[in-house]
């Protein structure tokens, strides 16, 4: 049995401002893709439908990664002990 490609629809969008189209460009050169590829996808994540997982910015490139740091960790565990004296 042959598999059937899914159809696909024909769009034409128009009066698409400037600001939009040089993001987009830019991208598709950035990443090597067609305009349309990138348009495609900017439109599948729009509507929620993107299948390709967008990576997320968590910062780490200007704050760093966190490490483990005994003295940090003895530091937090000092300030959280509760001395029954001060609640008299």
């Amino acid at each position: 049995m042959q598999k059937r490609k899914p159809k696909l629809i024909q769009y034409t969008v128009r009066a698409i401002p400037r600001e939009v189209d040089d993001k987009l460009r830019q991208k598709a050169k950035r990443e090597g893709k067609s305009l349309n590829e990138v348009a495609l996808q900017a439109l599948a994540t729009a509507a929620g439908s993107s299948s390709t997982t967008q990576k997320k910015r968590d910062l780490s490139d200007l704050i760093g990664d966190w490490l483990d740091d005994p003295e940090f960790d003895a530091a937090i565990a000092a300030q959280r002990v509760i001395h029954p004296d001060d609640w008299k």
